[in-house]
């Protein structure tokens, strides 16, 4: 991609930029808000294991949707697959309430053009020297971004996204994934619980709070996985590898390694490095639901890595 900065990004209108942060802020407070009254309900004892059982399979389809529907699949092109599964991938990734598709996709890409320079939309390294300014940096690439008056111009990140019709219908259809993400585990809770009271605890358990969780651990990866953690391979940028994030992220946080060879389906290059999502599109593939799966050679992994000499971490 040769595009430069000036084309890359538009300062949206006032109207916009209020229906932007509106749209941002209640995808950031609700869950919040929801996940204080887990909390509440779980100090209280007020909550039952089928709560416990909603959190736990939404937080799976909340990964699946974002990692590998919208990541892998939408904005790499790591595998192809059919439509009816597209269509799978795209409502769940609706479901992660992360911004509708067309957002993702060239926000991503974006960031992976000019990741940790100037152009980078939510890096934590472009704010200056000092604790005090890097703190701010790990803090503005976490949330604050998304509220940024600039918008990512589809037209030249996200162009194939654009000329298929049904991947323009997942975008607009955004705001009913994300209220079908909230309606499913209520349904799934009053269906099983029988009780108006168990359809409200699934919604707070699978819906807000499962929102707010896996999103906090999404979010890390954009802000400390650009500053801390192991840098295996030389990338021109300051992407690592952290395990917690990883295992949060079903594999996300395996960064440096997805900076070194982004289109890869896996973000693990060593068998026993944590990515979920990586063995379940493997499975897939076996299964033939997918296909084209895009990875590097152990060849082209052992060439990145010689001739490294990077530090192993990095640190403020």
């Amino acid at each position: 991609m040769t595009t430069t900065l000036d084309r890359a990004v538009i300062r949206l209108d006032p109207h916009s930029l209020k229906v932007k942060r509106f749209s941002t802020l209640t995808t950031m407070v609700l869950p919040t808000l929801g996940t204080v009254l887990a909390v509440y309900l779980l100090v209280t004892r007020q909550f039952s294991i089928l709560d416990l059982a909603l959190f736990a399979g939404m937080y799976c389809v909340h990964m699946f949707g974002s990692t590998v529907g919208l990541h892998r699949y939408a904005a790499h092109r790591s595998f192809k697959t059919s439509r009816w599964l597209e269509d799978v991938l795209m409502v769940a990734g609706g479901m992660a309430a992360q911004g509708p598709l067309l957002f993702w996709v060239a926000t991503h890409r974006r960031h992976h053009r000019f990741a940790d320079h100037e152009g980078d939309p939510h890096s934590p390294n472009l704010h200056g020297a000092g604790w005090k300014r890097r703190l701010h940096g790990l803090w503005y690439a976490h949330m604050p971004w998304m509220l940024s008056e600039e918008s990512t111009k589809w037209s030249v990140f996200a162009p194939d996204i654009l000329r298929d019709r049904r991947l323009v219908a997942h975008h607009r259809l955004y705001p009913y994934w994300v209220l079908a993400g909230l309606a499913l585990p209520a349904l799934i809770g009053f269906a099983i619980g029988q009780t108006a009271w168990s359809a409200f605890t699934g919604l707070v358990f699978g819906g807000f709070a499962r929102i707010f969780a896996a999103n906090q651990a999404s979010w890390c990866v954009a802000s400390i996985c650009h500053a801390y953690g192991r840098r295996p391979f030389a990338n021109d940028d300051h992407s690592t590898n952290l395990w917690w994030v990883a295992v949060l992220t079903f594999g996300e946080g395996l960064q440096n390694n997805h900076h070194a060879f982004p289109r890869s389906f896996r973000h693990a290059v060593r068998w026993w490095e944590p990515d979920l999502n990586g063995w379940l599109i493997a499975a897939l593939g076996k299964a033939h639901l997918v296909w084209g799966l895009r990875e590097p050679s152990a060849e082209m992994i052992s060439k990145r890595r010689s001739g490294n000499n990077l530090p192993e971490t990095r640190s403020a």
